[in-house]
């Protein structure tokens, strides 16, 4: 395909929520119409000093071969850019909008060191990839030979949606089994469609779909079929649930109604994204609008309650955290889009007791002090007391992360075996739980982690898989002789 070099490095014009801070603004490139000008992606790439240790790429997950599609980028080669991030990474133009870049691969950037701001290797990524699709050169999943393996993946989640293009290149034949209507898991569900555009997750799926990948949807394992039976139709098995257990508060009040689970907001909010019929909308059960709002947590999950929460329209929104700024987890760019955008954040805080009787009318808390480092490292949280206090609440929304579900019980399998933390015990040097033949890779091994780091698991999980079916004979072979 010819190239026009007056349209290489534009970005077509998108239209975006009204509440955009000026800190997510200047992360994007804008469209270039004026030939003569410079573009912002070459501008940004060439700002990479090539540096003998690349701690961008060493910093980042999935080792993408940044400073060299840097390079192209600046040079001009976009599509050769574009095919070199696509050698490490299924996803680059999500992880390019998602990924917490100030504390992986920006941040860790020379440049930055130096006091000069670092290269803006997100929105590159985005950008050369945003342009594959415009341009056509994001090809099919290349399909291999006919193995005669099937591979059963449950979770339509980054991890296995990554196992399943890479085993579905290799020529297995790939289903993926998930409870919810669409695939994507928290892609589609749990990320704000001002973070991640829905259309991008949309047009991944369908690329999969068109490869021949069967999608199972609204498939619940331990429902409509056991692990068990499942490992009976296929050669091999990967669980890539992610976890989804929202972690509770142990205080008075807080079965109260409009105390809510971050998680059930967020979805019903990219629900109603989808034009879907959202009743918790309806009866204002999990909308913020025109209510004060307050969001307790510190996460990136907590990032994304605060500023949907704004978007809705809501009378005030502040988030509770018990530690100070420097020591919250999330991103601290999120942070800065979101004060930019009106919220406001109590430090060093923690609710005590939730008030109301019918409903919740506001939050008991307390200031907190940091004490002595706890086993992690960090400086335990301690209550200062006497320095009780109430703020106004007509919607809480809980953001204080998630553990695994229990799925040895919710999939009917004893005999998985799982850590004290209830994530599932893997052999680390195949990836394989304690049922043969059933794998596991994601945040159901780590723990609530990274979208990268579900797809750097995805596909060294793929790898493992693959080993394990050469050196058996598929099942339908076998029932044949």
């Amino acid at each position: 395909m010819a190239e026009n070099p007056m349209l290489k490095f534009v970005i077509r014009p998108q239209s975006y929520p009204e509440k955009r801070s000026a800190n997510e603004r200047a992360h994007d490139f804008h469209e270039i119409s004026d030939g003569f000008e410079t573009p912002k992606a070459e501008d940004q790439a060439a700002r990479c000093s090539q540096c003998g240790v690349p701690y961008c790429s060493v910093h980042c997950p999935l080792h993408n071969h940044i400073p060299d599609w840097l390079r192209l980028t600046a040079e001009g080669r976009l599509r050769e850019a574009y095919e070199l991030s696509n050698m490490t990474s299924t996803m680059p133009e999500i992880c390019g909008r998602i990924c917490p870049q100030d504390r992986l691969c920006e941040g860790n950037c020379v440049i930055e060191f130096s006091g000069h701001g670092a290269v803006t290797i997100g929105s590159v990524e985005k950008f050369i990839t945003d342009t594959a699709w415009e341009e056509g050169w994001v090809e099919p999943v290349q399909v291999g030979k006919a193995t005669g393996f099937s591979v059963g993946i449950i979770g339509a989640g980054p991890g296995g949606l990554t196992t399943a293009e890479y085993l579905r290149a290799a020529g297995h034949e790939v289903h993926v089994y998930d409870r919810h209507d669409r695939a994507g898991g928290l892609l589609t569900y749990g990320i704000p469609g001002f973070k991640l555009e829905k259309e991008v997750v949309i047009r991944r799926v369908k690329r999969l779909e068109d490869a021949g990948i069967q999608f199972h949807m609204g498939f619940e394992v331990g429902k409509d079929a056991s692990l068990a039976e499942l490992r009976e139709r296929h050669d091999a098995i990967l669980i890539a649930t992610g976890v989804y257990k929202a972690r509770d508060i142990k205080a008075p009040g807080v079965g109260t109604t409009g105390v809510v689970k971050a998680l059930d907001f967020l979805t019903a909010s990219n629900k109603a994204g989808f034009g879907d019929h959202v009743p918790a909308h309806e009866d204002g059960s999990l909308l913020a609008t025109g209510k004060d709002v307050v969001v307790i947590g510190g996460g990136d999950t907590a990032m994304d309650c605060v500023r949907t929460s704004i978007r809705q329209g809501a009378r005030s929104v502040r988030c509770l955290y018990r530690r100070d700024r420097e020591n919250m987890p999330g991103s601290q760019r999120e942070v800065q889009n979101a004060e930019e955008e009106g919220v406001e954040f109590v430090w060093l805080s923690a609710p005590v007791a939730f008030e109301g009787t019918e409903k919740v009318t506001g939050v008991k808390m307390t200031r907190m002090r940091l004490g002595q480092p706890d086993a992690s490292g960090r400086r335990a949280p301690e209550p200062e007391p006497g320095s009780e206090t109430s703020i106004p609440a007509d919607l809480v929304i809980k953001a204080l992360g998630y553990d695994p579900e229990d799925l040895p019980v919710l999939f009917g399998e004893p005999g998985l075996a799982v850590t004290r933390w209830g994530t599932l015990r893997v052999d680390h040097r195949n990836m394989m739980t304690s049922v043969d033949g059933v794998f596991a890779a994601g945040d159901i091994v780590r723990g609530a982690s990274l979208v990268v780091w579900a797809i750097r698991d995805g596909r060294d999980v793929a790898d493992h898989m693959h080993s394990y079916l050469r050196a058996r004979t598929p099942k339908k072979q076998a029932v044949a002789a």
